[in-house]
């Protein structure tokens, strides 16, 4: 006679199985190699903008602009960055090329500043062709500020896409996007240093001798073939970056072309809010960020002639030149030059350590030490042209200790300048 089966044994019952663990599939984070080429171009744009600050300035005087007058052609800085630069990122945001999105920007910026850098090198001898012969090279002017207000679009139009093109590539790896922006202003000041250096140079027409010409006399010829080395840099530099960068078109980031219109459709539309809200908040702001905001300001009012007028400073109050006449202009504007290469050095070392100091002494006392020593060194300035402009030296070069502490001033301010960048 059968045995009755025990009660829960009568039926296998299947056992409950638990699903498989998996692992969380962590994001593939972008090689710190491929950060540091890509944001080479940065070395290219810097390299141009330096030879810029200490070149320019001292060229736009000897074709004729009065002295006065040359701060007047810099003001397309400041506008261009304010429009150029939204415009710019607003359009690349939604560009659909197949070489993606920031990329075309980046190369259409890197073959602006190529020609805005030719139409400057050679716009005495465009002068020339028209016709100038006389002391003031209209023609000339008239292609230099056409050149030079043509960098600074073209300088804007270029940096922008390129820090962008670095935060696609890092994507929400807030590590690695502090790495990024790290190497690209290592690469800047590698970029000011070569810079400097080659503005400082007073041999370039010798090693490329087609520079000098008719229209175009040694100081000119100097600076045609700086640009023309600066065009290489940014070529290399731009190739480089672009090739390494492997950016996917807009389509594929996003989906089909409907729902990318529909998406770009609504940024539009939140861009048009965000920019009504931002100008709407300033009845929000204290006195205390009024404050802060003031301070900024006249902070930038200090550094601005500094930036615009260091190598024509040196050349005019410590070497006791004139632009056209004799020699001690354009060696005074050399000599600024290689101050401003220092001046790079100190900034470059300062910036590095800048996060460390605003964590050990607070960001505010850090700034407002800084904003000390700047004011110390434009004192300094003052005094240092005073004693020289009491020496009866004639034509002759200042006295070495002049220069030196000319050129100890032109680095120390690399030290405030470096918490006014990173502030």
């Amino acid at each position: 006679m059968p045995m009755p089966e025990a009660e829960g044994h009568g039926k296998n019952k299947p056992r409950a199985t638990r699903p498989p663990v998996r692992e969380p599939v962590r994001p593939q984070r972008v090689p710190l190699r491929l950060l540091l080429r890509v944001s080479s171009v940065a070395c290219g744009i810097q390299f141009g903008w330096a030879l810029q600050l200490s070149l320019l300035t001292p060229y736009v005087q000897e074709l004729g602009i009065p002295h006065a007058w040359a701060s007047i052609i810099w003001l397309c800085g400041p506008i261009s960055g304010f429009f150029v630069q939204p415009l710019v990122g607003h359009m690349s945001d939604r560009c659909k090329s197949r070489l993606g999105r920031r990329r075309p920007f980046i190369i259409a910026g890197a073959a602006s500043i190529v020609v805005a850098v030719l139409v400057i090198g050679f716009s005495a001898d465009i002068g020339w062709l028209f016709g100038d012969r006389g002391e003031i090279k209209l023609r000339a002017i008239v292609a230099f500020v056409i050149g030079f207000w043509l960098l600074d679009v073209a300088n804007n139009m270029t940096q922008g896409p390129c820090r962008a093109l670095l935060a696609d590539l890092t994507e929400k790896d807030h590590r690695r996007t502090r790495v990024a922006n790290a190497y690209f202003s290592l690469w800047m000041a590698v970029g000011n240093i070569l810079g400097y250096a080659t503005g400082a140079y007073s041999g370039w027409f010798k090693l490329l001798p087609f520079t000098l010409s008719s229209a175009c006399n040694v100081n000119c010829a100097n600076l045609k073939a700086a640009f023309l080395i600066d065009i290489i840099f940014i070529a290399i530099t731009t190739y480089i970056s672009i090739s390494g960068a492997q950016e996917k078109p807009l389509d594929s980031l996003h989906g089909s072309p409907a729902s990318v219109e529909g998406r770009s459709e609504q940024s539009s539309h939140e861009q048009e809010a965000f920019l009504w809200e931002m100008f709407g908040t300033f009845k929000y702001f204290t006195g205390v960020i009024w404050i802060i905001l003031l301070a900024i300001a006249l902070n930038w009012i200090g550094w601005f002639p500094f930036l615009l007028f260091d190598t024509d400073w040196m050349g005019r109050e410590i070497y006791g030149g004139e632009p056209n006449v004799g020699q001690n202009y354009s060696v005074g504007v050399r000599m600024g030059a290689f101050g401003l290469m220092l001046n790079s050095v100190f900034l470059g070392v300062t910036s590095v350590l800048m996060e460390k100091l605003c964590r050990k002494w607070g960001a505010g006392f850090t700034w407002g030490v800084s904003n000390i020593i700047m004011s110390l060194c434009f004192v300094a300035m003052l005094i240092i042209a005073a004693v020289r402009t009491h020496m009866d030296i004639g034509d002759h070069f200042p006295p070495d200790g002049v220069v030196i502490a000319a050129l100890v001033v032109f680095s120390i301010l690399g030290i405030p300048l470096a918490d006014c960048l990173y502030c």
